[in-house]
């Protein structure tokens, strides 16, 4: 069986939770680099990362790579890649990229060059000399860093963190995979009781219980490579089966949502019931200075609205103060919150036990946990 070289973008700050995710799917010769996870396997692997994977933003296939400091060398490099081995006659081939560091800077004129020399390869493979690519569509990409060209297709289609459950959210919409990495770095476990008193429209929660009953993000979606020829539909059929054998859903987990906007509260319960964990999600109409964690033990996980995305700067760090005065620090309650505020800990008013850099899109944040 073919064996494919593959890269995983992801968030700043996620690379470890998606190699270990990785390594835990099969996936060979995984490194992490900044903000991308290389890997290699079979076919069932680009499925079964595809299928499984909650904090990488894609699944991309790596065609090939090289060094390249002139259009030349760009065209050259790209035009002995075995193309044909991926886009077929009829297939659609658009191209994009990104440059950082490097002699090729124009990324316009490397967009140029990378699909010249791909018609070129291709001309001499099926001897046409016109492509109406009027096929199915395989997305090349280009990624150069410090001359360094490595050229890709995704197999994803939409983003990752589009999983399906979530057609509406709120004002400022918490990434999946950001959430799912929240939940799994704040150690929820399938018995754990989770809260949210910020929920918004539950991203948090839902993820937290997809996690629990471990239903894969990506079961019920579609992806750009169940239209590629060199994959067999046999290999997406059997791993969405071996997906959804691995399903638990006798788990006695709670995520238990407060919001203080009633129109969220109920886009909370509709995502929790499209995404299929509305037995365990629940979520009620309340404002975070009556926040009170009701039972012995509990995770609270949050991102409470912050000035650069909702509220005023001024606003947003009220809330903080009120945070600070609601989150009870007894034995058995922890709490975990991402916020951009480096003075996030003096207005809550207490230092946190630990703390990750991680980016909620391109604003940098800290996460805070609290657990002593």
């Amino acid at each position: 069986m073919k064996t494919y070289n593959c890269v995983a973008p992801c968030l700043f700050g996620l690379e470890k939770p998606v190699a270990d995710e990785l390594k835990e799917m099969g996936a060979e010769n995984v490194v992490a680099e900044n903000g991308r996870v290389l890997f290699s396997g079979g076919a069932e692997i680009i499925a079964r990362a595809n299928i499984r994977s909650r904090f990488a933003e894609r699944i991309q296939i790596l065609v090939g790579s090289f060094e390249a400091r002139s259009f030349t060398e760009l065209f050259d490099g790209v035009k002995a890649l075995n193309f044909e081995d991926y886009i077929g006659a009829d297939d659609a081939f658009p191209v994009k990229g990104s440059s950082v560091n490097s002699a090729l800077y124009s990324i316009p004129d490397c967009q140029s060059i990378v699909k010249k020399a791909i018609v070129e390869r291709l001309k001499s493979v099926y001897k046409i000399d016109w492509f109406d690519e009027l096929g199915n569509e395989r997305k090349i990409s280009f990624f150069i860093l410090k001359d360094r060209v490595q050229i890709l297709i995704d197999t994803s289609g939409e983003g990752l963190h589009k999983r399906g459950y979530r057609a509406n959210s709120g004002e400022a919409p918490l990434k999946e995979t950001l959430a799912a990495a929240m939940v799994k770095l704040s150690r929820i476990y399938p018995d754990s009781t989770l809260y949210d008193p910020f929920c918004g429209s539950g991203t948090i929660l839902i993820e937290a219980a997809l996690m629990a009953r471990n239903i894969a993000p990506g079961l019920f979606r579609s992806f750009a490579a169940e239209r590629f020829d060199f994959i067999p539909s046999s290999v997406w059929q059997q791993e969405r089966a071996t997906a959804r054998d691995m399903i638990d859903n006798s788990v006695p987990f709670r995520a238990v949502g407060f919001d203080k906007d009633a129109e969220m509260v109920a886009l909370t319960l509709a995502n929790a019931k499209k995404a299929g964990v509305d037995g365990c999600v629940t979520a009620s109409v309340a404002d975070v200075k009556d926040f009170k964690i009701p039972t012995e033990r509990g995770v609270t996980v949050t991102n409470p609205p912050y000035g650069e995305r909702m509220l005023d700067i001024d606003t947003a760090r009220d809330l903080y103060k009120v945070m600070g005065s609601v989150f009870e620090q007894k034995h058995g309650y922890k709490y975990t919150v991402i916020s951009p505020d480096e003075n996030f800990e003096r207005l809550f008013g207490r230092v946190a036990d630990k703390r990750r850099k991680l980016y909620n899109g391109s604003i940098r944040c800290q996460l805070y946990f609290y657990y002593k």
